[in-house]
């Protein structure tokens, strides 16, 4: 079967993820991005309502404006959940969130303030179901119910028995079509980011510069040049990843710099494979780089 995630195939195929926010979670704000330039559109949660009726239209509205260029469904759609992912029992009281999201048709979860690796093994299993058992020695039985895969079945072009099949966290299922991603962002994530980088089911990961700079005292070490602390936490993060074999997102917003050098930075001397990118000239110029044969 091709995949449905756009960006689970271009991880795979190492090439860089190109991310753009939604304008607004609507019907014709979903029509309006089915065609977008970017790989990935990722939804505010952390911050902002959490609206997913709104995301629900907004999915319907991909579904109906597709496929894309590149002949997926939809772009791939990640939704950065409202709760944090600080201890095991704040992500199981929030369970529900991951739930609703991802009976949206939404594509992955992205979770904030991951400084416990218990509590990763939860998220992960906050977007599995409990007959999925690759890695049950490690991640806790799926928490998903069956009722909720019917319009994100629809939203895919799956049935609903297939859906649920393969709605499960790459790569630790290799035909897993959810992308989960997490924010080591403060401090105390930094202590165990070794750990919870290498919990089965995680395939990407920021450093969350605004959130870190805050927990170190500093409020505005959100943007380069960094003061020293901040490009070691980053290595720390990037570090923890590369040993973990996951993606690293983020992005470089150095006004000093132009778009090719933002790039070049991000790709060459950062290591990034997912990044945030403000148009489509951004993107672009990455793909060129990188040789990518893929449609947008």
């Amino acid at each position: 079967m091709a995949r449905i995630n756009k960006c689970i195939e271009l991880l795979a195929e190492g090439q860089p993820i190109y991310a753009t926010g939604a304008r607004e979670l609507s019907y014709d704000a979903g029509r309006e991005m089915s065609q977008t330039w970017a790989d990935m559109i990722l939804v505010e949660f952390e911050h902002h309502p959490f609206d997913t009726v709104g995301l629900a239209k907004f999915m319907e509205g991909l579904k109906d404006g597709g496929p894309t260029p590149s002949g997926h469904p939809t772009p791939t759609v990640v939704a950065t959940l409202p709760s944090n992912c600080i201890s095991r029992e704040e992500v199981l009281y929030n369970a529900w969130q991951s739930r609703h999201i991802l009976a949206t048709g939404a594509h992955g979860l992205l979770h904030t303030h991951a400084r416990d690796p218990e509590a990763v093994k939860a998220f992960v299993a906050t977007a599995r179901y409990p007959f999925q058992t690759l890695a049950r020695d490690i991640i806790p039985e799926g928490l998903r119910g069956g009722g909720g895969q019917a319009m994100a079945a629809k939203i895919w072009g799956l049935d609903p028995s297939a859906y649920t099949r393969v709605a499960d966290p790459w790569p630790l299922n290799p035909e897993g079509e959810l992308l989960l991603g997490l924010k080591i962002e403060d401090k105390y994530c930094l202590i165990t980011a070794d750990e919870t980088a290498a919990v089965p089911g995680i395939a990407f990961a920021e450093w969350g510069p605004g959130d870190m700079g805050m927990s170190f005292g500093d409020p505005d070490a959100h943007d380069p040049p960094y003061p020293e602390f901040m490009n070691d936490a980053r290595d720390t993060v990037k570090n923890a990843l590369d040993k973990a074999g996951v993606a690293f997102y983020s992005g470089w917003n150095d006004p000093e710099m132009t778009t090719e050098q933002r790039v070049d930075h991000l790709i060459d001397n950062i290591g990034v494979r997912m990044m945030g990118a403000p148009n489509r000239e951004y993107a672009d110029y990455g793909r060129k780089k990188t040789g990518r044969t893929m449609p947008v």
